[in-house]
């Protein structure tokens, strides 16, 4: 089997396995499959967003910067979902950053490719903006996790919400996976 069929059968990110097939199929040729390494960055805050991913086995971090230059994480996202939203909501930047914290791989597709494909309404339409409301409650959550949690049960919080997006209990593994991968 080649790894083009491979692709198109296993659809290694969970939204766009959740797409019809002719859907994906349509999508299909437009994808591509990249390396995501350990701090890489995938869009910074104010620059043009000129592509999306579909994380398969890595995390991305969104960050956000504050005046005195320091970060804060507001979101992470693996395979349940895609980085580049602001794409989708008729912008093509962001205010924040998005950068590989544990590597892995993703489907890229050309920004403009998939605003297209938003528009013409349909099944990815609904897709996504199921997707974003998932984005907003899970943001909802966290802020109030963050105001009203200590610091163990936020750290707990996120410690679940990466095993859980990773599929993997075992942290050790992902974090050898990442200074192997770091030292290539």
């Amino acid at each position: 089997m080649s790894l083009n069929q491979n692709l198109f059968q296993q659809r290694p990110n969970k939204l766009l396995a959740a797409l019809p097939d002719s859907d994906y199929q349509r999508l299909f040729p437009y994808l591509k499959l990249v390396p995501l390494q350990v701090q890489q960055i995938l869009y910074e805050a104010a620059e043009p967003i000129t592509q999306v991913y579909f994380p398969d086995k890595a995390m991305v971090s969104i960050v956000t910067t504050m005046e005195d230059g320091s970060t804060a994480e507001v979101g992470i996202v693996s395979n349940e979902g895609m980085v580049g939203i602001p794409v989708i909501l008729g912008d093509n930047t962001t205010t924040t950053t998005a950068f590989v914290q544990i590597s892995g791989a993703a489907m890229q597709i050309n920004a403009d490719v998939l605003r297209a494909e938003f528009n013409r309404g349909g099944a990815i339409q609904t897709l996504l903006l199921c997707y974003l409301q998932a984005i907003y409650s899970e943001l909802a959550q966290g802020a109030a996790c963050n105001r009203l949690h200590t610091l163990e049960e936020r750290l707990a919080r996120w410690l679940l919400t990466v095993s859980e997006r990773l599929e993997s209990e075992n942290f050790f593994e992902l974090g050898v996976r990442n200074r192997t991968d770091s030292q290539k």
